[in-house]
């Protein structure tokens, strides 16, 4: 979805890639590791969602495929290629979804999609989730691949971001009360074609108001949906955000063949943290959100979630590795850390009250077909707004131009 393009020239001559070669190593040991072993104590299918995790890890640091940097430049200059790189993603996820999703099965499994209430819960949660992802510096997915990339700041957002999770859990069942409407499936509600045309008007019309916003701005359109600053590498990366998209949404459906769901990441999170304070005598299984989740005693091998981000961590590594990227900088900012406090609370946090994150409840939701998704949408972009305007106060940078995928 991207219009006639200002480009920039790619540079004459460019330094040859340094492969991090000893956490590359690691990083390809651990996931070959971690295939064998679930495939001997779980199953085949958990051993191969393992993988899935990884190429999603792979897949979003090489493609430089991030939601939080992307809303940014758009609200602080306008800039609408990552917000168009979207809107093409889940117009292509929404043509091969939608169709099984309606079905109930995909090659002979049942399927179903991430249908939650569409509430106040919802509207609050991820107006939160949208400020948390700026001034922790990443969405869910942003956070996974950052940590895996070797940003050593975005640890800080994770612990948070687990410890936000859990602050929710025990206060879930208040907010579950206020206001909502029942889960709401729109391929249910008003048939498969309606819904596929009705999602991809409003994907258009999205990238159309990105487009000509850009243009009343500056007077022409950057697009780096189809090019990067270095030679398109496929190991050693940078991919086009048109790459990064499609390969998302293709390792999703996967997801949703293996899993018999779509690809989701917070819940984990929350499971991490409830398990960490049930050991040191926390007492959560009494909570009412965790009377409900049997995935509290099982172990944590048998949770398809945590098997896909470990993965994506493992992933990021791998292809920050092989980019030469991986150089982790152990000394960071006393406000930018304060920042990532904050935020990787506000991130947990709202991810619980708005039924899941911008993979679980935007990408995965929309795919789904959830209304709920709809609501997410809007109130998490306004809050990234707010949390853009808030994080010069954290030392943090404002973009005005995208980069062109350099990885």
């Amino acid at each position: 979805m991207s219009t006639n393009a200002s480009t920039l020239p790619l540079p004459s001559a460019l330094p040859p890639i340094q492969i991090n070669r000893k956490p590359l190593w690691i990083a390809l040991l651990l996931v070959l590791a971690g295939a064998l072993y679930l495939n001997q104590t779980v199953s085949g299918r958990q051993s191969a969602l393992w993988v899935i995790g990884a190429l999603l890890g792979v897949t979003l640091y090489h493609a430089s495929f991030g939601f939080t940097q992307a809303w940014r430049v758009f609200v602080s200059d306008r800039r609408g290629a990552g917000l168009r790189a979207q809107m093409f993603m889940l117009g292509v996820g929404v043509l091969l979804f939608f169709p099984f999703l309606a079905a109930g099965t995909l090659f002979g499994q049942p399927v179903t999609g991430f249908v939650s209430p569409p509430g106040v819960s919802v509207v609050l949660g991820a107006f939160l989730f949208g400020i948390g992802m700026q001034l922790g510096g990443g969405c869910a997915s942003g956070t996974l691949f950052a940590v895996g990339g070797g940003n050593t700041r975005m640890l800080v957002t994770l612990l948070f971001f687990i410890i936000g999770s859990v602050i929710a859990t025990a206060n879930f069942g208040w907010w579950s009360n206020l206001p909502a409407l029942a889960p709401t499936s729109l391929i249910k509600t008003w048939g498969l074609a309606p819904a596929l045309i009705a999602n991809l008007v409003v994907f258009a019309l999205i990238a159309w108001g990105a487009t000509a916003l850009e243009k009343r701005r500056h007077g022409h359109v950057i697009s780096f949906a189809s090019r990067t600053a270095r030679p398109v590498s496929l190991l050693q990366g940078p991919w086009p955000l048109i790459w990064g998209g499609v390969a998302l949404v293709v390792l999703n459906f996967a997801t949703l063949a293996l899993a018999g769901r779509p690809w989701g990441i917070t819940s984990a999170f929350a499971l991490w943290g409830a398990k960490a304070l049930d050991a040191i005598g926390g007492d959560v299984a009494t909570w009412a959100y965790w009377s409900k989740q049997p995935s509290l005693a099982a172990p944590l091998r048998q949770d398809v979630t945590t098997v896909m981000d470990i993965g994506l961590m493992l992933g990021a590594l791998a292809a920050a590795s092989a980019a030469g990227k991986f150089a982790p900088i152990w000394k960071v900012p006393a406000r930018s850390l304060a920042g990532a406090v904050i935020g990787g609370l506000l991130l947990g946090y709202g991810a619980r009250l708005a039924f899941g994150c911008n993979i679980g409840a935007y990408f995965s939701g929309i795919l789904s077909g959830s209304l709920h998704a709809w609501l997410w949408l809007p109130a998490a972009f306004a809050g990234s707004a707010l949390g853009v305007r808030l994080r010069p106060a954290f030392g943090l940078a404002v973009e005005k131009t995208p980069p062109a995928s350099s990885c």
